[in-house]
């Protein structure tokens, strides 16, 4: 199998160098601010907006990262990649901007709004039933028979490194944070987040935020062994992995200072406090941090709180469903 996964873990050194490999590329995204939210927590909060990143969330800075790294032959035989939807979009456009043939294993049930711009980036869609089949072997096999390198959607160093930049950004932007809220689905997001923070924000405290329904980072961190789950029914369709992987999982033990978990019904009404409120369109996965803050699962009290909201892929024909949920 063709894969460029390296055994040795990212540094912020690594998040560095991502940087400037994506400057110029990627969007350097907004922070937000808001006297309501402010009033509410009894905080200082900044929101980080990967909402607006090119392809609509965070994923594209790592894939970008990734695929910018391959060699010259590689790029010629082209990556697979396997997603829900937002790495996959990510990896399609990048391969696209860098002119690398790419093919995406998505599950048949992933939002349709993720599918189509896959396919409109110009990549190989291939789908396949989450319930019955193995997405990776899928990849491990269409590696095997075309010679493609697997880009995995967050075990992969320079995935991480990519996706690292969102918190370099955010503080080199708004200053010392006392703590950095973030979603968790594999864990690439949330293990740069820390990474930058623990370079750029001594003492700040790291907080990662999955579903309820697939709480298996939250229960990995809690008893400091691997856990895992299998399809996890959540609205969160980001976040549904099934596990840390080999990568994120020393460097979430680590460098996070905890993990939780919430409900779809308390992620549901923080999303659509941002959309009516702030005027800011997050999916669910993307909610899961401001979900946290927001509902007083963690205490911001008195505190500068920088919250990544990780993505804006919505499914429109979702929202009637949603609004029953929460």
């Amino acid at each position: 199998m063709h894969t460029p996964l390296s055994p040795a873990l990212p540094t912020f050194d690594d998040i560095d160098a991502a940087s400037h490999r994506i400057d110029g590329v990627a969007h350097r995204t907004p922070v937000v601010t808001s006297r309501t939210v402010d009033a509410r927590t009894g905080a200082t909060i900044f929101f980080k907006c990967e909402t607006l990143q090119r392809g609509g969330a965070f994923k594209f800075r790592g894939a970008y990262n990734a695929l910018s790294r391959l060699d010259a032959a590689q790029r010629r035989r082209g990556v697979v990649a396997f997603s829900s939807g937002n790495h996959a979009q990510a990896v399609a456009l990048a391969g696209k901007l860098l002119d690398i043939p790419r093919v995406i294993v998505m599950p048949s049930d992933s939002p349709e709004v993720k599918r189509i711009a896959t396919a409109e980036y110009g990549a190989e869609v291939v789908l396949y039933d989450r319930e019955r089949e193995d997405r990776e072997a899928i990849g491990r096999r269409l590696s095997e028979e075309r010679g493609l390198a697997v880009i995995p959607p967050y075990n992969h160093a320079d995935v991480i490194a990519g996706a690292g930049t969102v918190a370099r950004e955010l503080v080199r932007e708004v200053g010392q944070l006392d703590m950095l809220v973030t979603p968790c689905g594999g864990g690439g997001l949330l293990s740069g987040t820390a990474l930058s923070a623990a370079a750029l924000s001594p003492g700040c405290r790291v907080i990662g935020v999955e579903p309820l329904a697939g709480d298996d980072a939250t229960r990995t961190f809690k008893s400091g062994t691997l856990q895992t789950v299998k399809n996890p029914d959540t609205v969160a369709d980001g976040a549904r992995t099934p596990s840390l992987g080999s990568l994120t999982f020393p460097l979430v033990m680590a460098n996070v200072a905890d993990m939780l978990a919430v409900d779809d019904p308390t992620l549901l009404r923080a999303m659509f406090f941002l959309w009516e409120r702030l005027k800011l369109v997050v999916e669910p996965t993307g909610a899961l941090a401001a979900a946290a803050v927001l509902e007083g699962l963690v205490d911001v009290r008195g505190l500068r709180v920088g919250v990544v909201l990780s993505g804006g892929n919505v499914d429109l024909s979702q929202v009637s469903q949603w609004r029953a949920l929460r």
